[in-house]
């Protein structure tokens, strides 16, 4: 029982401090009112400790092992429940005329505690159809606390610009927003306002109204008086769940997946512990998430029966889900969770850079184990399962999770879960961000952070073991232009975040003597050509992050570096810088890369042996592999990219390939039909290939683009890559089984499209294909005719093709061929 004690007490050790506003330290501290009620909690929890006979969690090691939860992927409910006559009343008011003047902006108010659902119905009723239609444009601003006024500005007015000004002073930011909503109809929604101020938002809201007069915004907050300081005029008090509705999310999640004899079982005591929710929705979420991992009566009961639901100290009803699975969590999963307070609220938290930072900090070691970026993965899915993160983005390739928000209140416990030590010498993590409306504590000069602060806390935080320089706002931002060689003293650092810094122009090659370094991350750096030399000394490095940064070689011994798993991009020297550059040959050994990998400037390949001796078909764990055929430097090479891609072999396991640049007339490696798993081909820039290879035998392949292949005149056959022996000698025949989506782009010369079958009614040509695009085929005559009448196509996308727009646009000829298909875009 002393493991809980001390598991709640230690798990508030987080050591991290930002370093904002002037580079000042700024502590991770929850709000002061959810604060005390957590230290009452605290103290009740001490005493619930020392009772082992009345606690409720039989927690008896503290290495318990880390499973992955039951359910293969996370839960995302989309059914929002009891909240059908507050999404009316909001809808209407934003879409109805208002009864204010002209000149008074109608601002509607979501009041409500925390973890009722306030953003949920505000995200519900934002993305209703109906609205997005009204609006010309729909802006989401989530608030930080205290108010940046500056960072609000600016999520404004990026949602008309691509590019948002470089400048800091709030009243320009008014300016340029003042022009670009005039006239123009706009939802704003602002999230979570805890704070801010009456003189800056009057000048805001006085701005927003040269917008149209049927213009709009939605605000969400706990506090009544932040709802009048900005001048209300509709409020909607959000109530707590009627115990029905309650019920009804709790169940959703909590049986998700089980037997209907199963849900009976345990029905009865279920809606005793959703009665415990207090019908709010955070809370029934939470402990729906936590028992929807619980296969046992005696578990269920276990929860039911804990002593934390007797706390009512903190936001009644909320907290003592949040702490029974917390505390049902592996002490590693603990140590993660806790951890996520360095973030601000109401941030993006990217997956794989969360994993990398639980990394650094030493919490993902398991006896036995050497895969820390998996047990990663399956911390990340234990608490995504039990709703301690919501509001996924996820791939559009393959449904992962790239990245997920805490809810305010999920993040208020973590921060008192992470309280900070003072201790300055033992600090862990440091992240420096420099926001636009802060003046540094060196003004007028720019270099005062590289040139002074930096080398001035590298001497004295030599215990951190992540370190953040990553410029947040690439268009301004106080960027780190030189890394002082002192850093050599941060023995433990094991995460280095240099990205998007168009200032760094060199690496020191005192950055080679980190040699706990596990993650570099030099992404988006425009102007850095090279990498230090030494950087074969990095021998614990496991992600080199490279992507969109010219490098124009990467250095030798490349190839020591057999702890990587992340190499972004690979770059081929050209011959100015061969003496110092690692060729294809420093793949061979790197078998654990995974993911994406990038190999560029292959036209710079002099040797087929080079490229051959990569041995890319051992590297198992590549899903996605792009291959660039461009050339660097003045020196033109004889044409081998044929040779180069033959001998660029990749294991049948790949997912994505990539092939752009390429300069042979024909693209037909031997390989390409062993790539089983194949799902995405995408053929680029090809312009001497005067015919496309065979692909319709590839079983996998689900997506197929082919853009500016600018010799290709004529398309048949030889594309499916069936011949007519094959339809004789075969009684049934699937070409392109699995192809959904198929586009060609920038075609120039593509006149002719069509096939010949004859003597067999079973074969099948794209029996699933959903959607066909055409873009730039100016050429183009005609689409098979098979292929309209045999697919159950459902979008048909014709744009800059002249031709086809005549024949089966809506007065062409042609049209009847095509009007089946329910979506035509001409």
């Amino acid at each position: 029982m002393k493991e809980v004690e001390n598991a709640y007490k230690n798990s508030r050790k987080v050591r991290s401090l930002n370093l904002c506003n002037g580079f000042c330290y700024r502590p991770v501290v929850p709000h002061y009112d959810i604060a005390v009620k957590i230290k009452n909690l605290s103290k009740t929890l001490d005493d619930i400790a020392r009772e082992k006979d009345r606690f409720s969690f039989s927690l008896t090691s503290g290495t318990r092992e880390l499973k992955p939860p039951m359910t293969t992927s996370v839960l995302d409910v989309s059914k929002v429940h009891g909240r059908d006559e507050e999404k009316k009343t909001i809808i209407d008011l934003l879409l109805g005329s208002s009864s204010q003047e002209k000149m008074s902006l109608p601002i509607i108010s979501i009041l409500g505690t925390g973890g009722v659902g306030k953003t949920t119905l505000a995200r519900l009723v934002f993305n209703e159809v109906k609205v997005d239609a009204h609006f010309d444009k729909r802006i989401w601003v989530c608030f930080s606390d205290p108010v940046d006024e500056i960072r609000v500005a600016k999520a404004i007015l990026e949602s008309f610009r691509d590019v948002v000004p470089a400048v800091a002073a709030f009243d320009t930011l008014l300016r340029h927003i003042e022009k670009s909503v005039k006239g123009k109809k706009f939802l704003l929604v602002l999230d979570d306002v805890w704070s801010g101020n009456p003189t800056k938002w009057e000048e805001l809201v006085s701005t927003l109204k040269f917008g149209s007069p049927e213009s709009r915004i939605l605000v969400t907050t706990r506090k009544e008086d932040v709802a009048k300081m900005m001048r209300t005029t509709s409020m909607i008090l959000l109530a707590k769940l009627p115990d029905n509705d309650c019920w009804s999310l709790f169940s959703q999640i909590a049986f998700s997946g089980r037997t209907t004899e199963e849900c009976q079982k345990l029905t009865d005591i279920g809606r005793m512990i959703a009665d415990k929710c207090n019908g709010l929705p955070l809370a029934a979420k939470t402990s729906g998430s936590l028992l929807s991992l619980k296969t046992t009566m005696e578990q269920w009961k276990t929860v039911l029966d804990s002593e934390i639901w007797k706390v009512e100290d903190v936001e009644k009803g909320l907290l003592p889900p949040l702490v029974i699975s917390y505390f049902d969590l592996p002490s590693i999963v603990r140590r993660c969770f806790s951890y996520c307070a360095i973030f601000p609220k109401g941030y993006k938290i990217n997956k794989d850079h969360l994993i990398k930072l639980w990394m650094a900090q030493g919490y993902l070691k398991v006896e036995g184990r050497e895969d820390m970026e998996l047990i990663g993965e399956e911390c990340f899915e234990n608490l995504a399962t039990r709703s301690f993160f919501q509001d996924f983005e996820r791939s559009e390739y393959d449904g992962s999770i790239i990245s997920c928000k805490m809810h305010d209140i999920v993040h208020d416990f973590a921060q008192f879960l992470a309280q900070p030590m003072c201790n300055e010498t033992k600090l862990r993590s440091l992240s420096i961000v420099h926001k636009s409306n802060s003046s540094t504590i060196f003004p007028g000069i720019r270099d005062s952070v590289t040139d002074i602060a930096l080398p001035s806390l590298f001497d004295r935080l030599t215990c951190l073991r992540t370190l953040c320089l990553r410029c947040h706002e690439r268009h301004f931002c106080l960027s780190i232009a030189r890394l002082p060689r002192n850093i050599k003293k941060l023995k433990h650092l094991r995460y280095l975040n240099l990205s998007n810094n168009d200032a760094i122009y060199e690496l020191p090659e005192a950055l080679c003597d980190l040699c706990n370094l596990q993650s570099l991350d030099v992404n988006n750096c425009g102007n850095l050509h090279a990498l230090p030399q030494g950087i074969a000394k990095l021998i614990n490095l496991r992600h080199l992050i490279n992507e969109g940064t010219p490098l124009l070689y990467l250095p030798k011994g490349l190839e020591r570096l057999t702890c990587l798993r992340t190499l972004s991009e690979f770059t081929v020297s050209d011959i100015e810088n061969v003496s110092k550059a690692g060729s294809l040959q420093c793949l061979q050994n790197l078998n654990h890369l995974q993911g994406s990998l990038v190999l560029t400037t292959l036209g710079n390949v002099t040797d087929v042996g080079e490229a051959k001796s990569a041995k890319l078909e051992s590297k198992k764990h590549l899903v996605c592999l792009r291959l660039e055929f461009i050339k660097l430097g003045r020196v033109e090479l004889v044409d081998k990219d044929n040779e180069v891609l033959e001998a660029l072999q990749p294991s049948p396991d790949l997912e994505k390939l990539t092939i752009c640049d390429y300069k042979s007339k024909i693209i037909s490696p031997s390989w390409l039909m062993s790539l089983t798993e194949l799902r995405m081909l995408n053929l680029q820039r090809c312009g001497k290939c005067e015919q496309l290879p065979s692909l319709g035998r590839l079983s996998s392949l689900e997506s197929l683009v082919v853009e500016a292949l600018s010799s290709v005149r004529r398309v048949g056959n030889e594309f499916l890559g069936i011949e007519s022996d094959d339809i004789s000698l075969s009684s049934s025949l699937v070409v392109f089984p699995k192809l959904k989506f198929l586009e060609f782009r920038d075609m120039d010369e593509w006149e002719e499209w069509d096939y010949v079958i004859c003597g067999q009614k079973d074969t099948k040509i794209m029996p699933r294909l959903h959607r066909l695009k055409l873009d730039g085929c100016h050429k183009l005559k005609a689409l098979p005719d098979h292929l309209l009448l045999t697919t159950k196509m459902n979008e048909l996308t014709m744009n800059w093709c002249s031709v086809l727009k005549e024949r089966y646009g809506r007065t062409g000829d042609w049209r009847y061929k095509v009007s089946h298909i329910p979506n035509i875009g001409d």
